[in-house]
């Protein structure tokens, strides 16, 4: 490894802890409308800041209305999101690079993140479109974080992959990013840590991060994440779950606790009246 990229991965999991809470913010580039909870970027940075995420994702055109918002929080990695989904497109699952690693080199951010769903439609171009990331990321010294979740992990589009595909999917999918350079994998969460384990496994070493997914109770999710934490994820990757909440950051204070060991899951709830174990709570927008 470069010694760029293994400065830029410093910043982006945590040495001392092994750790990382992903603020995930590029949802504007995967759905087809505009989600509620997206509406004002400056805030929302600033309270996963205030939280303790280690990064987040944003996309190159975001980052110069945000840059100072950015220079007040250099404790926080950035992370530029490089593709987007043509979801009103003919064909499904068509991902498109919409900047290039040379680009955000320029940009000085600490590593790229794209979705990476491989699917039939697709898979000749997103294992080509992979490939060339992989490499340029190495030309570059940038960290590779590949989300090789399920083609309608963002959105639904009325089929059930994790039913038909399931584990044998995110297993190849996750070993085929490795394969082709990615640096980290971020991947989805299949209800136990027996299904989880065995994506953990197949990667040789290289670190997994789970997906936040879908809203859900605060309980359940940071339960989610510690679980897949015991079977050797380094973190988590969330966007709805954060950005969505009443109060962004309790909730990314509550997983960097419960990540670095510093609470269980139920005692980060219990320990705090902005957080919920059974209900979503939803901010008013």
């Amino acid at each position: 490894m470069s010694i760029g990229k293994d400065l830029r991965l410093r910043r982006i999991i945590d040495p001392a802890t092994n750790s990382s809470v992903m603020f995930a913010f590029s949802h504007g580039t995967s759905v087809p409308e505009v989600m509620s909870g997206i509406e004002d970027p400056a805030t929302s940075f600033r309270k996963v800041r205030n939280g303790g995420a280690n990064c987040a994702f944003l996309t190159p055109g975001l980052l110069q209305s945000l840059s100072p918002v950015i220079a007040e929080s250099p404790e926080v990695a950035i992370v530029a999101k490089i593709t987007a989904t043509a979801t009103r497109g003919e064909k499904s699952h068509q991902e498109r690079l919409i900047a290039s690693v040379e680009h955000c080199a320029t940009l000085g951010v600490d590593g790229v993140v794209a979705l990476l769903p491989f699917a039939p439609e697709n898979e000749a171009d997103v294992i080509s479109l992979t490939g060339s990331i992989g490499e340029k990321c190495r030309e570059y010294g940038l960290p590779f974080i590949a989300e090789a979740e399920f083609p309608n992990a963002y959105f639904g589009d009325g089929k059930d992959y994790q039913s038909t595909w399931g584990l044998s999917y995110l297993k190849r999918s996750a070993r085929l990013c490795v394969e082709l350079g990615a640096d980290i994998v971020k991947t989805n969460w299949l209800g136990s840590p027996e299904e989880f384990s065995p994506i953990v496994d197949c990667v040789s070493g290289t670190p997994v991060i789970v997906a936040g997914g879908s809203r859900e109770s605060d309980l359940a999710l940071l339960r989610k994440v510690k679980a897949a934490r015991d079977v050797g994820a380094v973190g988590t990757s969330v966007g709805r779950n954060i950005f969505q909440h009443a109060n962004p950051t309790a909730i990314t204070a509550a997983l960097v606790a419960v990540l670095t060991g510093a609470s269980s899951p139920e005692e980060a709830v219990e320990s705090n009246p902005e957080l919920s174990a059974d209900q979503v709570l939803t901010a008013a927008h």
